[in-house]
């Protein structure tokens, strides 16, 4: 793991500090210590496999990683402790969520936040099981910047997948949930259907422009507001493919890292309430020049940021 996280060295003095110098590979959990950044890489598309999508994902933590490492770091107390990697290669995807999950308890019982790079977007059942299992009582909040609401109904002889974590999230209770991005030529009347059932809150991709600005606000600050924590989950294949080629569902109407788009992310990534993020679905077989990759690591630098 350590030759990924390497980039150009300018000196030692914290001035001159890029994530590779602050990165720490690690596998104690009893050293984390509160607001570090808490990395763990969800090498699986299992999910993925069995919703039919194309296969790759699961090559995307550290390629990713590579595409952190030279970000500068802009905050004096920035940490990040790497857990590595989680994988399936017995295909097992359930034990697989569930380990994730444990992990994931662990974090944000230590007060750290928590980071995954996936991997398929079936990384959103077990990061919120994560969640839930740290702070059974509390009340979590998801936003989901994705093009689909991942709300499908599991198939009995397929089981779970990539795009089943929604409805599994459902089953577990009351679901809080804000889905941006949404595509009408993405979701089937079923699907926008079984959102309304289970209460998903959605914004379509074609509302996102700058002058509606003040409704993204606050309809989002609506969310933040009813609960006690909020977890992200970015899923790649809401943008363009113009912009984000390498992905399991490439969106050719997807939408862009724009002024509008980045305004409104970074009004999330400011709330005190997020405490868990991850970024899905990047695809490095299909990425052109790392462009998938790039922009996943620069969405997740934002969150180092503020």
């Amino acid at each position: 793991m350590s030759n990924i996280w390497q980039g150009r060295l300018d000196g030692e003095e914290p001035l001159f500090h890029r994530i590779f110098q602050r990165a720490k590979e690690e596998n104690n959990y009893d050293t984390i210590s509160t607001n570090d950044f808490v990395l763990h890489g969800f090498a699986v598309d299992e999910g993925v496999r069995r919703n039919k999508g194309r296969l790759g994902a699961k090559d995307a933590p550290d390629v990713i990683r590579k595409n952190m490492s030279n970000f500068p770091v802009i905050l004096p107390d920035f940490s990040l402790l790497d857990f590595g990697n989680i994988t399936c290669d017995d295909g097992n995807l359930e034990y697989t969520q569930n380990t994730l999950a444990k992990n994931i308890s662990k974090v944000l019982l230590k007060g750290g936040k928590s980071l995954v790079l996936g991997g398929g977007h079936e990384v959103t059942y077990a990061h919120y099981l994560g969640i839930k299992t740290a702070f059974p009582e509390q009340k979590i909040g998801i936003i989901n910047i994705d093009a689909h609401f991942d709300n499908r109904q599991p198939e009995n002889e397929i089981g779970v997948s990539s795009g089943t974590g929604f409805w599994q999230i459902a089953q577990e209770g009351e679901i809080n949930s804000l889905h941006i991005g949404i595509q009408r030529n993405s979701n089937t009347l079923k699907l926008f259907d079984t959102a309304h059932q289970f209460g998903m809150k959605y914004i379509l991709a074609d509302e996102l422009f700058f002058d509606n600005l003040p409704s993204i606000y606050q309809r989002i600050d609506d969310l933040v507001e009813s609960v006690d924590f909020v977890y992200l989950t970015i899923c790649m294949d809401v943008f363009n493919a113009s912009i984000a080629p390498g992905v399991s569902a490439s969106a050719y109407n997807g939408i862009f890292a724009d002024a509008a788009f980045m305004h409104f992310y970074r009004h999330i990534l400011k709330n005190n309430k997020l405490i868990a993020l991850d970024v899905a679905e990047v695809n490095p077989v299909y990425d052109i020049q790392d462009r998938t990759a790039r922009l996943a690591a620069c969405l997740v630098n934002e969150w180092f940021m503020v």
